[in-house]
């Protein structure tokens, strides 16, 4: 009998055990019902071109939520406009986190906003990820554990076409066009650490722009007149279009590249003017929606599937939308990987232990991180316009 009472004493213990590790654990902005997604998006503003991102990612929540949420739980994905302005995105994220209490930060986009708020956001120890700017000061998990981006940086991706021109143009020369800040300076950090010692003979003319400039026709002016072989365009949007579209009109046929932040077919390259834009290199590390070799992919028919049912919006084929799609559908992931230990801190161990692929992505594209890294793209294809769309060429390559 003893025996028996201590038999049943040590199931119900081992019982109990269970049931405390299976205890469902929450943070702020999570329930039983609801998870709740803070975001800040240019929806105005000079990088309003990139608003399609936030637009497909409502669209691929509410697609989640109709198909039953996240172990059951609906996302509620809260999105205020910045108009790519660091005052507003710091107002916009303090009102996220201490009036909307939200679980986390998911894909704010701009380097100059997100800088502006990374102290605050880890101070208040909010995951502060899936960050829509490839600059290298979100690869820093010794001072800013909470902040991880998802875009390649761009520091890799500069080093990937200063690669490219050394092995295929070794003898010509490079003007560059950049933004005047984190992002821009990064690209030429890229540039400067592969030509090393020949730099200041390869690169003739290095000129800037802010972001609060009504066009870039000076600086145009300024390159043009250095005559580099090869323009390299480290511009946002609207103003990576006007200096394609001035460059063709002065007439002048350099070998051209634009940074990935800009390879939108609908928002540079048709604004810029299909046959300025003819013959721009970019590199990706996404497929393409028009690109006829992935008519029958088995991820890119998940997309048009997306589309069709949730977001028939003309920005649809646009690397932009694919870019939103792939994050959302990355963060998705990772939220059922937290079960019912919806914590902060559950968060961050996911996207610290990252090792998957997204099928809107190129064959080849692995996503990792890992306590010490927090840059999980690191690899690239190049591609060139041909006029209509851009078309792959080579194969993938890491920064490296």
């Amino acid at each position: 009998m003893r025996n028996s009472i201590l038999s049943g004493l040590a199931i119900l213990a081992i019982a109990a055990s269970g049931g405390a590790l299976a205890q469902k654990k929450y943070d702020a902005g999570v329930t039983d019902t609801e998870i709740k997604i803070g975001n800040v998006m240019p929806y105005s503003g000079p990088a309003s071109a990139f608003a399609v991102i936030g637009r497909t990612e409502a669209a691929y929540f509410r697609m989640v939520n109709e198909q039953g949420g996240i172990n059951g739980r609906k996302i509620d994905f809260v999105s205020y406009d910045d108009g790519y302005s660091p005052p507003k995105t710091i107002e916009q994220v303090r009102r996220l986190i201490e009036s909307d209490r939200v679980f986390l930060l998911f894909n704010v986009v701009g380097t100059p906003g997100n800088a502006a708020i990374q102290k605050y956001v880890n101070q208040k120890k909010v995951p502060h990820i899936f960050i829509s700017s490839g600059s290298a000061r979100w690869n820093d998990p010794a001072h800013f554990p909470w902040s991880m981006a998802w875009w390649p940086t761009f520091r890799d991706e500069a080093r990937v076409y200063a690669k490219y021109i050394q092995q295929m143009h070794p003898d010509k020369t490079v003007g560059i066009l950049y933004q005047n800040d984190d992002l821009g300076k990064d690209y030429l950090s890229g540039f400067h650490e592969i030509f090393g010692a020949e730099a200041s003979k390869r690169i003739v003319v290095q000129a800037s722009y802010e972001v609060t400039d009504a066009t870039v026709d000076s600086q145009i002016f300024q390159i043009k007149a250095a005559k580099p072989d090869i323009f390299i365009n480290i511009s946002t949007p609207k103003f990576a279009a006007q200096a394609m579209r001035r460059v063709g009109e002065l007439g002048w046929k350099p070998i051209q590249f634009v940074s990935n932040v800009s390879a939108s077919v609908e928002k540079v390259m048709m604004q810029a003017g299909p046959d300025n834009a003819r013959g721009v290199i970019t590199a990706t590390y996404m497929k393409d929606p028009t690109d006829p070799q992935w008519k029958d992919d088995p991820g890119m028919d998940e997309y048009r599937d997306f589309v069709a049912r949730y977001f028939p919006d003309p920005a649809k084929d646009d690397g932009t939308a694919v870019f939103g799609y792939g994050a959302a559908m990355a963060l998705t992931r990772i939220l059922k990987q937290c079960g019912d230990v919806l914590t902060r801190d559950n968060v961050m161990k996911q996207m610290t232990s990252l090792n998957m692929e997204i099928g809107v992505y190129l064959p080849g594209i692995k996503i990792r991180s890992s306590p010490t890294n927090y840059a999980p793209i690191s690899q690239f294809q190049l591609m060139k316009f041909d006029g209509q769309r851009f078309e792959l060429f080579g194969s993938v390559i890491g920064s490296e």
